[in-house]
């Protein structure tokens, strides 16, 4: 198994998965500064131009040259529009094992396309990678998340107690961070045979690397 990524499109029925253009950072930069994604990913709040033009240009290019991971944008195929993103990290190439995190726009929720841009990319790692197993970890609390992870077939194997940051609003408008129980969920190729059509669900957590519909992103 090679240690680097390629630059890749993965398409859908729905939904074109390629990398991050320029072009992208104002529809980045809206759907992080959405409420969901401030509250269980790690992104900067507020998230700003420079945050979104530094992710696309540098930290994602970055991500997949050093084989340290890989960050795909989700666009719609008809429209194009940004529907999200999906980041595959804690790459171990010798195990053939990583973790994903993903991000919805918030116009974009209920229509199932976190589960479908989940499902597309583990069967590329499993079927043109090699890798034998893909995990995902939800706030205990981001139960929206927990059901994309059990739409695409995971399993859950246990909970990390007090694992991770998550953030809340607070009475001035402001945002507090607070501890949080950490599901782990594991997708490995044998389960994808058994798992339904992806077709209604919303994101995992970060705390931990990633952007929500909102699972852990970065």
């Amino acid at each position: 198994m090679t240690s680097t990524f390629p630059d890749i499109t993965i398409s859908t029925e729905r939904l074109v998965l390629r990398a991050f253009e320029e072009a992208d950072i104002p529809e980045l930069v809206e759907m992080m500064n959405d409420e969901l994604c401030a509250t269980w990913t790690s992104v900067p709040t507020p998230y700003g131009e420079a945050d979104g033009r530094d992710w696309v240009l540098r930290r994602a290019p970055a991500e997949r040259l050093s084989g340290r991971g890989l960050v795909l944008a989700v666009t719609e195929l008809l429209t194009q529009r940004l529907v999200g993103s999906v980041h595959v990290h804690h790459v171990d190439h010798r195990t053939g094992a990583a973790e994903i995190g993903y991000a919805v726009a918030p116009w974009a929720r209920g229509e199932g396309y976190a589960a479908e841009s989940v499902l597309a990319v583990a069967r590329w790692l499993f079927g043109n990678r090699g890798f034998e197993r893909l995990e995902l970890r939800t706030a205990a609390a981001n139960t929206a998340s927990q059901q994309v992870a059990l739409k695409v077939g995971c399993l859950s194997e246990g909970v990390l107690r007090n694992a991770a940051i998550v953030r809340s609003r607070t009475e001035d408008g402001g945002w507090a961070d607070l501890r949080s129980d950490v599901i782990v969920w594991s997708l490995l190729p044998e389960d994808l045979e058994e798992a339904g059509d992806p077709e209604d669900p919303v994101g995992a957590i970060p705390g931990l690397p990633d952007h929500g519909d909102v699972s852990r992103f970065r």
